[in-house]
């Protein structure tokens, strides 16, 4: 499933939309179980082992939580609590994945079974921890929100020296995500410099980037998911519904399977030349006419099917002299002119 081309892995994002509550937790899993998503993504946060007190909120929403460490310990779960998670997730034919803010987080996962790390843009410059997970051997995937290219150059470097797979997103941090900053040309790019599979992280809340990542050739998309827009938290707007999920993965599988069945259009006409004859029209008699006539533009008339004579061939056709008589509406072929 992961970093395989021949599949589009499709993360659906809980993140901390479950708000500490561990009921919701499992039923967003259930929820993308039921979209058909590949997986479900969570994050672990310890708040003792990534934050402090001076850590200011992004967006303050929370009226419940003085500071942004209040809110990691509100809604982080114990490690039985992940487990859990993860095995809810297993039943469901679901990848469990969770992006990690700390080592004792790495720890945690390990035991959950993931099969793979999700580094969130923040923590790529966190080494100790990466240099965790690359001990795992599981592919790592990078997204690059707010890393500039040398920031990302040295992470990756990071990675291939210790001979992990790994894979990129493309990732803007903005939420909702405007189309002038979606960055669907990172995609092309990301691939060109690193020859890795891309993807797109998306938080634009609609369906429409993910469709287009994907018809440039992205082999990942990841969204939060939202059971409504109208849930309270930062990212609800940001997030897409269970129906636009769906409507999402439908549009995403055709248009991979299109890229994956390339046309050539000889061969397909020539399959299609019945229709062709039945479409296209012929150069034909406007009127009866008789043997000697030298055509003019007034003897000559278009019309359906197409098997005799083309109309872009018109012009080497007026100025000729019947062999013989036709009626109105014969097909004119070759045949029918003196030889010059």
């Amino acid at each position: 499933m992961f970093l395989d081309s021949d599949s589009i892995l499709i993360i659906a994002e809980v993140g901390l939309a479950h708000e500490g509550s561990l009921g919701m937790a499992h039923a967003y899993i259930d929820a993308a179980a039921d979209c058909g998503v590949s997986a479900v993504k969570f994050q672990t946060h310890i708040a003792s082992q990534e934050s402090t007190a001076a850590e200011p909120f992004r967006v303050k929403v929370f009226p419940q939580d003085a500071t942004r460490y209040d809110y990691w310990v509100r809604t982080g779960f114990a490690k039985s609590q992940w487990l859990e998670l993860a095995a809810h997730a297993r039943e469901r034919g679901l990848a469990f994945l969770s992006s990690p803010f700390s080592n004792l987080a790495v720890e945690w996962l390990i035991e959950c079974g993931v099969p793979a790390w999700k580094v969130a843009s923040g923590e790529l410059t966190n080494y100790p921890m990466l240099a965790r997970m690359c001990e795992t051997g599981l592919p790592i995937l990078v997204s690059s929100g707010m890393s500039n290219w040398a920031e990302l150059t040295e992470t990756i470097e990071f990675i291939r020296a210790r001979q992990v797979p790994f894979g990129i997103f493309q990732c803007t941090t903005s939420y909702p995500c405007p189309p002038e900053q979606w960055g669907l040309n990172v995609l092309g790019e990301l691939r060109e410099r690193f020859a890795c599979p891309v993807g797109l992280s998306d938080h634009s809340g609609d369906i429409y980037a993910g469709l287009a990542a994907v018809a440039l050739g992205a082999t990942m998309l990841e969204f939060h998911i939202a059971f409504s827009k109208q849930q309270f938290g930062p990212d609800a707007k940001a997030s897409l519904t269970l129906e636009q999920i769906r409507s999402l993965l439908q549009g995403a599988k055709q248009i991979a399977t299109a890229l994956r069945h390339p046309i050539d259009k000889d061969r397909q006409a020539e399959v299609l030349q019945p229709l062709h004859n039945l479409f296209t029209k012929s150069i034909v008699a406007a009127r009866p006419l008789m043997a000697g006539t030298v055509l003019s533009r007034a003897d000559l008339a278009f019309k359906k099917p197409g098997i005799g004579l083309s109309p872009s061939r018109v012009e080497t056709v007026v100025g000729k002299r019947l062999r013989r008589a036709v009626e109105a509406d014969h097909f004119f072929s070759a045949e029918d002119f003196e030889s010059e």
